[in-house]
């Protein structure tokens, strides 16, 4: 393999970025992937942001040490926390090229182009919130646009333990949607601004409004990578096109394998990687 081209990392601090990866594999099966899961420190979502930074570093080098050239922050957490500190003082003291992208900016470039009532309601981890990276870049594209965020810090954890469809996760997901909507009466969009969400959709339509769109991050990101790549060829050229895909975590193997496939769609195999 040419020193300067390799597989694309996929990153997330476990299994979530999986509903994200599964639509970018589905969007350009074409190139090799290698996704990364720290399911070793999971949760990074009430973690501080000098902790999710130094975590999400050591997850890059890591993928880059693998041969990948770019590598997505398939995690909102991560993207909010650790993003721009890797790109300004990072990536500019490596040799050749190196790129690290996230999902909030996908996001936030079309989701003023959704609403009408010009007010969008994000639900995301604690840390996501406190980050107020989507009050900042919707403010960037939508000034005019009004977004009421609500943290829910219960989320993760009931899909992480199998939870997420028991008659107990009702009770969590009627709690915050009650107060968003009680905070953001003009609501008609709501972003699920974490990749572990789009497993709770269908209580979360039941609990929500009539009216209201649901957005999910997979399909905005796969879209905005592809977008991406043709915009900046020599990215692309980076990129190797074998259409292989390789799963590590710094977890259990069989856990991931296990859990992994209720994210990604389909059975898969993990290796173990120690940081």
């Amino acid at each position: 393999m040419d020193k300067q081209s390799g597989p694309i990392g996929i990153f997330d601090s476990g299994y979530g970025g999986l509903s994200i990866f599964k639509e970018i594999w589905k969007q350009s099966p074409q190139y090799d992937y290698i996704y990364l899961g720290d399911n070793a420190r999971t949760p990074y979502g009430t973690r501080s942001f000098e902790t999710v930074y130094q975590y999400t570093w050591e997850c890059v080098q890591a993928l880059f040490a693998k041969g990948c050239r770019l590598v997505i922050l398939a995690c909102n957490t991560a993207s909010a926390k650790a993003l721009r500190s890797i790109q300004q003082q990072q990536l500019p003291q490596l040799e050749g090229h190196h790129r690290v992208l996230g999902v909030i900016r996908p996001t936030t470039e079309l989701i003023g182009n959704y609403t009408k009532s010009k007010e969008v309601g994000i639900l995301a981890t604690p840390g996501t919130v406190a980050s107020e990276s989507y009050l900042i870049e919707i403010h960037k594209f939508f000034p005019q646009v009004n977004v009421v965020q609500e943290a829910c810090p219960m989320w993760v954890p009931l899909v992480e333990n199998m939870e997420h469809l028991s008659p107990g996760a009702d009770y969590f997901i009627k709690q915050h949607l009650d107060r968003i909507q009680l905070a953001a009466p003009k609501m008609d969009t709501l972003l699920l601004a974490c990749t572990h969400y789009p497993l709770l959709l269908a209580k979360i339509q039941a609990h929500l409004n009539p009216g209201i769109q649901i957005l999910t991050q997979g399909e905005i990101v796969a879209n905005s990578l592809v977008d991406y790549l043709q915009r900046h060829p020599e990215m692309d050229q980076c990129c190797t096109q074998n259409a292989s895909v390789e799963f590590l975590t710094t977890g259990s193997p069989e856990a991931f394998a296990q859990q992994g496939s209720l994210f990604f769609g389909k059975a898969l195999q993990a290796k173990k990687l120690v940081l």
